[in-house]
């Protein structure tokens, strides 16, 4: 059968099978006195779906099942499948030479197709993207054939939804959905430029970006119009290559097309953009109703189909009679011009179309609207209305003068007096700071108190005055580290917006913002999205008046979504702030903080290399923009210094980190809780490094900062008291660390935290096992065991780690059964939780091991060689296998004291290197040397 005769069968075909039987057979009758032939045929396909039920229930042929996520496609990584249709795959890629970094959407034939003209219509799509140039065409980036003789097209990636599923999602108004319009018509306007034809317009080739621009996708089965190729509109087994329901008449008929088949189908997408639904509606959806209706069927007029669903769906009635209001007149006939049926009736050309739209918008008269003096007058009438109007009220406006006078004088001395009592505010800052004594520091603190007590006072009757005075004294409070009570401040203020009608849309987000920003940096994410998520829509409609409000609204939230894990939302989040601080905002030190953003969402990815080019990118702008001692340069090292160290690089994450607190220290002064954050993470890289004097004296400053900030009591500053006690112990000040733990165990009981009571506990139970008193550190240790199994359960490293304490305290006791015991599954566990080549792990299992190893067990010996010969370029893992090392030459010290001395003696090299001032574990290997050096042969 050939594609002329199934063309004219298969609607038939189609509206056959949907009746009953006998209605069926009349029908078959009915044609059968027309055309036997074309009777018979379809009887006999009715019958073959009636009674062979099986027929091609197995497919003829196995095609290729085509690649797989991770396969190469010549340069390009696959990663996941993003779509599919007849004539080829969309899968997600990323390069992976290694010449640059890029994501790109890799087009690709489907294998196992061997229709020509399938790859040559690939081919020609390549011809087409490689003409166009266009901010809003999804650009051909790169082409090729892969290795398996399959072609590939690589494409600009657009991470977006269907135009009209956004517009859907995000209720968007008419004004918007009428300039995202635009931005269609200017890509296709581009492409007949360059004597194109797209043929396949439709929503899903059109996506919206998170910024709210537009891309135009797939030019598939686009014809060029300066090409002498044949071109098929059907496949031979006559499936369409374009999509019916956004089809012209000509494209179903198999007429030649033109670039007034774009303008159809863009008249078909208008609709759907004012009526949320198709211009058709046939009794049937099958392909032949469909067909009957875009070649004879006369759609609604788009104010008609509001209204009719405005009657079906009553509780959304009164938008819908709304939006249909607004469409009545120029723009329902713009939209059916579009929709004429013969190409010629339709605009000439996708720029006429939109020219007409923007007459409309601009109030003028349009083309798609018969040409009358009345309409033209109306419309003049309607474009002049507010200077007709202050004509026609000139005698009006003279006798209503006095009143319009005095009403203006009295908002002139409403804002006079707040613009008033905000310079009084200032002035009243600089009158206390001058009135203290002579020599004394200024007390910040205490003017901003005083200022609020007389803003309370002075601003009684203004509360958007008073509103303001607040929330700028919160946002100083912010900038102190004084988070409590900016929290409580920004509180009183939401109070105040919340009970008064006149306030600008600008405060309203401004408090929201700050509200947020407070409860991130108090570590309550989850409250902080829970309290701006509800404000993100208003954001969303306020962008493009207030740009740099919205913009830090999206960082603060997007910041909150990620120290609550929710990545993805947060990328989007910063991506769209950074649009707008680019699009003519000036804010550049608004873009280094998004920049900042989205380096740490790709260090959270583990991708170290990406998140240190962007931060030093960063830096440099913010340099170059704020100079060296902005806060923001206090973020940026520490970032840098996490990074370093997660590559081993201590010496590079010391400097960063040390730069960072140098200009925290200029900018914020030492209590600062950005100081304060840094000194815990210096201090905690010269603990890995080996440089315990350091670090005490670090934790040591922390702890005095906290204690004055905080309390004796707050868990923050209990932990810098822990990390003293670590430091103290690692030194051999024993008599230090234990006072200084005994003074954070009291205090952890006062706080009635568990997890922080084990915290103490386990180190001054070490620390009780150095100085000998093991049988003091049991009962602790056996504490800290059952509160850490009570909380985190047998299979927690943190439950392994105090059975390794609890082994080695019964070891020093001389109770080897539990204190093998403890330690086999000390080790058991933290391999399971941490993997066996964690340095954690690997002492658990060197302990272990060594007590067997002194009972005489040959496998013992064995397991400390392998685990002595992991190296690593990080201190923890150097010096577990330094630990494995000396445990293994006290096992061969009987045997052989020469060798076992020379292996210890290779130890200290090591050693050296990472406790250059000594520490626990140099000094248990020189106690391992100096046993074995008295040891008998």
């Amino acid at each position: 059968m050939d594609t002329e005769r199934w063309q004219r069968l298969s609607p038939l075909l189609d509206a056959l099978l949907e009746l009953e039987p006998d209605a069926r057979a009349r029908r078959l009758d009915a044609l059968r006195t027309e055309d036997a032939g074309l009777a018979d045929e379809l009887g006999s396909l009715i019958d073959l779906d009636e009674n062979h039920a099986d027929f091609l229930a197995e497919p003829a042929l196995n095609l290729p099942t085509g690649p797989a996520p991770g396969a190469l496609i010549g340069p390009y990584r696959l990663e996941r499948l993003l779509g599919e249709g007849g004539m080829g795959q969309v899968w997600l890629a990323a390069r992976a030479d290694g010449l640059y970094q890029r994501r790109v959407a890799l087009k690709l034939l489907r294998p196992g197709l061997a229709d020509t003209n399938l790859r040559v219509r690939f081919t020609r799509e390549r011809e087409i993207l490689a003409r166009l140039t266009h901010p809003h065409i999804a650009r051909l980036l790169d082409a090729g054939i892969s290795q398996d003789n399959l072609p590939y097209l690589a494409l600009e990636y657009v991470d977006g939804v269907p135009i009209t599923d956004w517009c859907s999602e995000q209720h968007t108004p008419l004004d918007l959905r009428l300039q995202m319009f635009h931005q269609i018509c200017d890509a296709v306007s581009h492409a007949h430029a360059n004597l194109i034809v797209h043929r396949d317009l439709k929503p899903s080739n059109i996506l919206v970006t998170p910024a709210g621009d537009v891309r135009l996708l797939d030019f598939g089965i686009a014809k060029l119009l300066d090409h002498d190729a044949p071109l098929v509109e059907r496949t031979r087994t006559g499936v369409r290559a374009f999509t019916l329901h956004y089809a012209a008449p000509e494209q179903v008929r198999g007429e030649p097309v033109s670039t007034m088949t774009d303008v159809y189908s863009l008249g078909v997408l208008l609709y759907e953009l004012f009526t949320d639904s198709k211009p058709y509606r046939p009794p049937r959806k099958s392909d032949a109703a469909w067909e009957e209706a875009i070649l004879s069927a006369d759609p609604l007029r788009p104010s008609q189909a509001l209204l009719r669903a405005a009657e079906l769906h009553p509780g959304d009635a009164h938008g819908l009679r709304r939006r249909a209001r607004t469409l009545v007149g120029d723009l329902d006939n713009i939209v059916l011009k579009a929709l004429a049926k013969q190409p010629e009736q339709r605009y000439a050309s996708v720029e006429a179309l939109a020219l007409d739209l923007r007459r409309h918008q601009l109030g003028r008269p349009v083309a798609a609207r018969p040409d009358s003096v009345g309409y033209r007058l109306r419309k003049y009438l309607h474009r002049h209305r507010w200077a007709l109007a202050t004509g026609s009220l000139v005698a009006a406006v003279l006798v209503a003068a006095l009143g319009l006078v005095a009403w203006q004088a009295r908002e002139a001395v409403r804002e006079a007096s707040r613009a008033q009592a905000i310079q009084d505010f200032m002035i009243s800052v600089f009158e206390t700071a001058s009135a203290g004594e002579s020599g004394q520091p200024l007390d910040v603190r205490g003017l901003l108190d005083a200022s609020l007590q007389r803003g309370q006072r002075e601003l009684a009757r203004q509360p958007r005055a008073r509103a303001e005075l607040i929330g700028l004294v919160a946002r100083l409070r912010i900038g102190l580290g004084d988070y409590d009570e900016a929290r409580a401040l920004l509180e009183r203020q939401a109070a105040i917006l919340e009970a008064s009608d006149d306030i600008p849309d600008s405060l309203r987000l401004e408090s929201v913002t700050q509200r947020g920003r407070v409860l991130r940096l108090q570590d309550k994410p989850r409250e902080c999205i829970d309290l701006m998520q509800p404000a993100l829509a208003s954001a969303r409609r306020q962008q493009a008046q207030l740009p740099p409000q919205v913009a830090e609204f999206y960082s603060q939230l997007g910041r909150c979504r990620r120290e609550n894990g929710e990545r993805r939302g947060a990328r989007q989040l910063f991506e769209r702030a950074l649009a707008i601080r680019r699009d003519g905002n000036g804010d550049r030190i608004g873009e280094v903080a998004n920049l900042m953003d989205l380096a740490n969402l790709h260090a959270d990815a583990g991708e170290i290399g990406s998140a240190l080019r962007q931060l030093d990118e960063a830096r440099e702008q913010l340099r170059a923009e704020a100079g060296s001692r902005h806060p923001l340069l206090v973020g940026i090292g520490r970032s840098l210094g996490s990074l370093h160290r997660a590559r081993g690089d201590f010496e590079g994450a010391r400097r960063e980190v040390a730069g960072a607190l140098a200009v925290s220290l200029a900018t914020s002064g030492s209590d600062h809780p950005a100081s304060i954050a840094t000194q815990l993470q210096l201090a905690g890289l010269e603990m890995d490094t080996g440089h315990f004097r350091e670090a005490r004296e670090a934790l040591d400053t922390v702890y005095r900062h906290l204690e004055a900030r905080l309390g004796s009591n707050h868990p923050d500053t209990i932990r810098s008291l822990v990390g003293r006690g670590r430091a103290e112990r690692e030194l051999g000040d024993i008599v230090r660390a234990m006072d200084t733990l005994l003074q954070a165990a009291a205090a952890a009981r006062r706080v009635d935290d568990p997890t922080l009571r084990s915290e103490v506990l386990i180190v001054q139970g070490a620390v009780l096992r150095d100085a000998g008193r093991a049988a003091e550190a049991l009962p602790l240790l056996q504490e800290v065991v059952r509160l850490r199994r009570e909380r985190e359960g047998d299979g927690h490293f943190a439950t392994g780690a105090a059975l390794l304490e609890l082994g080695l305290a019964q070891q020093s006791l001389g109770d080897a059964h539990g204190a093998s015991t403890s330690l086999r599954n000390a080790a058991a566990m933290t391999r399971r939780a941490l993997g066996a080549g964690h340095p954690d792990a690997r002492n658990a299992a060197a302990a272990s091991a060594r007590l067997r190893a002194q009972a005489g067990d040959a496998g013992a010996r064995h397991e400390l060689e392998n685990l002595a010969r992991r190296q690593g370029a990080r201190p923890d893992a150097t010096l577990a296998s330094v630990r494995a090392g000396a445990y293994l030459a006290e096992a061969g010290c009987p045997h052989s004291p020469a060798a076992a001395t020379a292996a210890l003696a290779a130890l200290q090299a090591p050693l050296a290197k990472w406790q250059p001032e000594g520490g626990v574990l140099t000094r248990e290997v020189t106690a391992i040397d100096a046993a074995c050096r008295h040891d008998p042969p």
